[in-house]
């Protein structure tokens, strides 16, 4: 759908681009004509987006001191005590206009809380939407990006502060976030990775003792998970993308499949894991749902209780801890 919102006009060249190439974008660095095609034809001839039933137009829970609800994507609002912080915001209707969503976003722009701060993991269409930007800029004063993204980015009313690996930004409140590495590619189109080759990262988010890890999108790298969890050694929450993961020779490079995903969570040392980036648009050879039952599998190899995985639905709000555990 057009986007109707303050910045309406800087986003055509996105646009036009997309049309060519968006299931190059949607994929990073897959290639093979025969996997874009696949692609392109699923979201030519897919279910059209799919509506909730129940939303929440308040997602503020007093009883709770960590909560997460996943928007989808890679869109999470967590609340940490009285504090709000939303990744990767992604609320327009579609990608680049052709690629639809399975399932509408889990909330509505107009009914978020005021946002602490909002962290976008790196360039690529569906995790840098500057559509949705449009749509929530009035409720954050400041967006986290990773170095090199600012120049790329239209002006907002917020401030838009590059995070370099191992950096943090700290607000007067005492919230802490800070960049920390992961395995991806930069750029904003996936063929123009070279240009931004180090403007993707993960975020650690610190606030009253509690410690949230966010991987944006990242392929395996023990050595960034452990690295991170040496300097993070207590975090109560890992968001960890599970898919795209077929076709896993191309999906390795720059994403995590369910497997992948569980020993991350094992190498981060984290206590919860949310599952994110899966069931939300076409851009891989997995059919909705297989991504989330392989990691159901994957957790019974593993004999990994299932209260350590919160696997939410679309809209779905958890508390993950209660405030009289404080």
């Amino acid at each position: 759908m057009p986007y109707a919102h303050a910045h309406s006009s800087r986003h055509w060249l996105v646009t036009l681009v997309t049309h060519v190439a968006f299931a190059l974008v949607l994929s990073a660095s897959a290639s093979g004509c025969g996997f874009i095609a696949r692609v392109t034809w699923r979201n030519l001839t897919g279910p059209s987006e799919r509506k909730l039933a129940h939303k929440l137009t308040d997602p503020k829970r007093p009883e709770a001191r960590l909560a997460a609800l996943w928007v989808g994507h890679a869109t999470v609002l967590l609340q940490l005590d009285d504090l709000f912080v939303l990744t990767d915001p992604l609320f327009t209707r579609t990608l680049g206009q052709v690629s639809e969503r399975l399932v509408e976003p889990g909330i509505e722009p107009e009914h978020l809380p005021k946002l602490a701060a909002v962290l976008i993991s790196h360039m690529h269409l569906d995790h840098l939407s500057l559509g949705s930007l449009d749509m929530i800029e009035s409720r954050t004063s400041i967006a986290l990006v990773p170095e090199g993204v600012r120049s790329s980015m239209p002006r907002y009313a917020f401030e838009i502060r590059e995070l370099e690996r191992w950096r943090s930004y700290t607000a007067s409140n005492g919230l802490r976030i800070t960049a920390v590495p992961v395995q991806h590619v930069g750029g904003r189109y996936g063929i123009d990775a070279a240009f931004e080759p180090r403007a993707f990262t993960g975020y650690v988010i610190e606030y009253h003792g509690l410690q949230v890890y966010f991987g944006g999108d990242t392929a395996y790298d023990p050595r960034a998970f452990a690295a991170t969890r040496r300097r993070f050694s207590n975090l109560e929450l890992a968001l960890l993308p599970i898919c795209p993961n077929e076709p896993r020779d191309y999906m390795q490079h720059t994403h995590l499949g369910p497997a992948q995903a569980l020993a991350a969570f094992e190498l981060l040392g984290a206590r919860t894991m949310l599952p994110i980036h899966f069931d939300t648009f076409i851009n891989s050879d997995d059919a909705p749902g297989s991504c989330a039952n392989e990691l159901r599998r994957q957790m019974q190899l593993r004999k990994l209780e299932r209260e350590r995985v919160a696997l939410l639905r679309i809209g779905e709000q958890r508390v993950l801890m209660h405030a009289a555990a404080r």
